[in-house]
């Protein structure tokens, strides 16, 4: 049975991609990773052996705790986030039982390098519309919760790149942009192996339509674009922006998660009429 401070794989996977999903910590050693070199999506490799120098800080957020087969390292390292005031369990079967259930997991070898406190940082146009905000949500959300966004003048895009190594991303002519008919989104998605989240792929044909004119591939693409215009003008920082930009994309992952299939009926409770003698 499992410790009342475990979570199972499946909850886990309800509360990623989620704004409410806990800091996930892989805890795995070295040995261990080296097998399966993949982690569960939004999570954040530490070293078990040193968790009194991180523990402080989760102070004040939940945490999610996984080794390699939910044995004694995560057990451990729970117990000492709990002995610093931190909320944490452990996953049920760690990465491999997170990972032989089926569950995307997020390539080590796709991700840009990190700084020098883990961070992936990433560098695009100023001004953002769809795209430049799509992404560092979806980074945020599945990838990197860490993760910083430098917004900058075109021009400028490569240069901040190189001298500050950040990631640039939905520019021409580097990796993280638009292939073909698909855009920055969709690439992504693709790229960081979470097309096992359905949801995530009805959200990347809405995003598709939006920001390539294409209204026609999904009857939200045009609200998504009218809603994304709109922040544009409210906010003239890029980061005010993106932050009021997360809300929009975890309501519309949200409704293509839980509510496609729900409808909004308006009932008037109009007085019945009355019967006539």
């Amino acid at each position: 049975m499992p410790a009342t401070t475990s979570i199972s794989p499946e909850k886990l996977l309800r509360l990623v991609g989620t704004v409410s999903c806990p800091a996930v910590i892989d805890v795995r050693t070295d040995e261990d990773f080296a097998a399966l070199p993949s982690l569960i999506p939004a999570s954040r490799r530490r070293r078990f052996d040193a968790v009194e120098s991180w523990a402080a800080e989760l102070a004040g957020a939940p945490a999610i705790v996984a080794c390699d087969r939910g044995g004694g390292i995560s057990a451990g390292v729970a117990a000492w986030l709990r002995a610093r005031g931190v909320e944490a369990e452990t996953l049920d079967g760690g990465v491999r039982g997170w990972a032989e259930a089926g569950h995307p997991t997020v390539p080590e070898a796709s991700l840009p390098p990190r700084d020098s406190k883990g961070r992936t940082i990433w560098v695009t146009r100023a001004r953002p519309k769809v795209d430049r905000i799509a992404c560092p949500w979806l980074i945020r959300r599945f990838v990197d919760r860490d993760s910083t966004f430098l917004f900058v003048p075109p021009a400028d895009v490569a240069k901040v790149a190189e001298r500050f190594g950040a990631t640039p991303f939905d520019v021409d002519g580097v990796h993280w942009s638009h292939r073909g008919e698909l855009c920055t989104f969709d690439v992504m998605v693709e790229l960081f192996g979470l097309t096992g989240f359905a949801a995530l792929d009805r959200l990347a044909l809405i995003v598709r339509g939006a920001d390539t004119a294409r209204p026609e591939l999904a009857p939200q693409s045009a609200g998504l674009l009218a809603a994304s215009l709109g922040l544009s003008r409210i906010y003239a920082d890029d980061l005010e922006q993106l932050e009021a930009g997360m809300l929009l994309y975890d309501a519309f992952y949200r409704w293509c998660r839980d509510a496609v299939d729900e409808t909004h009926d308006w009932v008037s409770h109009r007085p019945n009429a009355r019967v006539k003698a």
